[in-house]
């Protein structure tokens, strides 16, 4: 009988972010995937914001941790310790807060496996969550653009986020052909660590290589002018003492242009094994553009020219996957009985 006060759940547990909406609510919660323990007690210390606040600066008693790499579980118990957080955030201002159990649909990786799924399903379980629905991230952005999926149209969608791009093509409520491939948001930051390293003998930290993206981040040919530049600091790599350089837009497109290359070839791969008929539907649409990723300077122009095909980056791409998993919740017996999954 508690069932009836439970909110059930939109989840989009990603490797960086990780965003819940809560059925006829929207989004409620936008956090790092991030959470500090302290070794001594096995506590937690922190958790979302604040525990990425500490990344870098916590002393030998405090670890941070995330409970994802590239899409898949790596700590069980971190992994229900977020879940448990989502549903106790959701609920906190219900009376019947220690006997809720909402049902959660996630969204995963589409090449996520079976032994990876029901660890993934395990942990929400065990947080408290009594009926779990996992969909492809693709399939979510799909729907989060608010496109009519179980159409016999292909629609090609690219769901660039912090630790996977999902290439897929769908059809009929399913993935045809698809793949995901471990570079993305993350790679970025490190490619980017490591440009400076080499070119200007200076180590960052990885929030600094992620502002440095985002503020800066291009894949674009039109000139640069004096004011696309920042400051950064960090440890000269030969002196060891701090300093402070200025980097330029230039610099982070030679840094991430090599990965970003990567990413566009994996697209064309996948266009070039689509089956003819629905190849013929993507010439008469655009590829969904979703994620972190699609808001990198260009990169949609990129992949338009590379690929012949036009690029559409949804409306708020960051939250693409958590507004489709919303949409699924809103009307949960008819996806769970129709997507194939």
């Amino acid at each position: 009988m508690w069932h009836f006060f439970s909110k059930d759940l939109g989840i989009d547990l990603g490797t960086v972010n990780s965003i819940v909406y809560v059925k006829g609510e929207g989004i409620v919660l936008n956090e790092p995937t991030t959470i500090a323990i302290n070794t001594k007690t096995g506590e937690i210390a922190a958790i979302g914001v604040e525990a990425k606040k500490m990344s870098g600066k916590t002393p030998p008693s405090i670890v941070i941790k995330k409970p994802l790499i590239s899409g898949v579980i790596s700590d069980f118990e971190v992994a229900e310790s977020f879940f448990q957080y989502f549903v106790e955030t959701v609920h906190q201002k219900s009376l019947f807060k220690p006997f809720v159990r909402p049902r959660a649909v996630i969204g995963v990786p589409s090449n996520l496996n079976e032994v990876e799924a029901e660890a993934l399903k395990d942990a929400a379980i065990s947080a408290g969550i009594r009926d779990v629905f996992l969909i492809p991230e693709t399939i979510a952005s799909a729907l989060g653009a608010n496109l009519d999926i179980m159409e016999s149209n292909g629609v090609m969608v690219v769901d660039m986020g912090g630790g996977t791009t999902d290439i897929s093509v769908i059809s009929l409520g399913g993935i045809v052909i698809g793949k995901t491939i471990p570079i993305a948001g993350e790679t970025l930051d490190n490619d980017i660590i490591q440009y400076i390293r080499q070119e200007h003998h200076l180590l960052i930290s990885q929030s600094a290589a992620e502002n440095l993206k985002i503020k800066l981040g291009t894949v674009s040919n039109k000139p640069t002018n004096e004011t696309e530049i920042s400051r950064i600091r960090g440890r000269d790599l030969i002196t060891g003492l701090p300093q402070e350089i200025i980097i330029s837009r230039a610099d982070i497109k030679n840094a991430i242009m090599p990965s970003i290359l990567k990413i566009v070839q994996s697209i064309r791969s996948i266009i070039e094994q689509t089956p003819p008929d629905i190849l013929s539907d993507l010439l008469n649409s655009s590829i969904i553009f979703s994620g972190g990723g699609s808001l990198i300077d260009g990169l949609a122009m990129l992949i338009s020219k590379s690929v012949n095909l036009p690029v559409l980056v949804v409306d708020d791409p960051l939250t693409a996957v958590a507004r489709g998993c919303g949409a699924v919740v809103e009307k949960w017996d008819y996806y769970k009985k129709n997507l194939l999954k």
